[in-house]
C-alpha cells in the first residue's frame, strides 16, 4: 500500500473511531495514536497543542506520542506559533532553517504542523509531527494530514 493509500484508509479508520465523540481531548488522542502507530518510527512526536482559550494567543500541549513536549508556545513563535498565528499548514525539511525553531527535542530534524479547526472554523488546535529524519514529509503527507485535520472535529 502507497502513502496516499495509507492516509486514506487511516483517514476513515479514525473518523470512525471519534464518531458521535463529544470530547474534543478524546479525539484529539485517538488521531495522535493512530498517527504516530500506523508511521513510526518515521513520526517521532506526534500530536496537537491547543489554543489555551484563557490565552488566546498561546498553543498548550495535549494529546500527544512521543518524547516531553514543550508546554506552551505563543502565536508566531517556532513551527507551531506559526501555523497558529498564519492558519496555513508548515512544512518544515530541516528545522534547524527555520527562523525561530523551538528545540522542544533535539532529535527533532524536520516538521509539519497543520492547523485544527472546529466546525465554526475557528482554529483550536495543531497537529504537529516531527520526525528525526532530515525531509521526512512531502506533499502527500501534507494533503493526508491536512484532510484528518479538517474532519476531526466535524464527525
Amino acid at each position: 500500500m502507497d502513502k496516499q493509500q495509507r492516509y486514506s484508509e487511516l483517514h476513515s479508520e479514525i473518523m470512525a473511531v471519534v464518531a458521535g465523540e463529544p470530547s474534543r481531548t478524546a479525539r484529539l488522542a485517538s488521531a495522535a495514536c493512530l498517527l504516530a502507530m500506523s508511521f513510526a518510527p518515521r513520526f517521532y512526536w506526534t500530536g496537537f497543542y491547543q489554543v489555551d482559550p484563557n490565552k488566546p494567543d498561546e498553543l498548550v500541549v495535549g494529546p500527544y506520542q512521543g518524547t516531553l513536549g514543550c508546554l506552551r508556545i505563543p502565536f508566531g513563535k517556532g513551527v507551531c506559533g506559526t501555523c497558529a498565528k498564519n492558519g496555513q499548514t508548515q512544512l518544515v525539511a530541516d528545522v534547524h532553517s527555520f527562523a525561530g525553531h523551538i528545540a522542544c527535542d533535539s532529535a527533532t530534524r524536520s516538521e509539519i504542523v497543520v492547523p485544527v479547526r472546529d466546525a465554526a472554523g475557528q482554529l483550536v488546535a495543531v497537529l504537529d509531527v516531527d520526525s528525526t529524519e532530515p525531509a521526512a514529509f512531502d506533499q502527500v503527507d501534507q494533503q493526508g494530514l491536512e484532510v484528518i485535520c479538517r474532519d476531526l472535529l466535524l464527525v
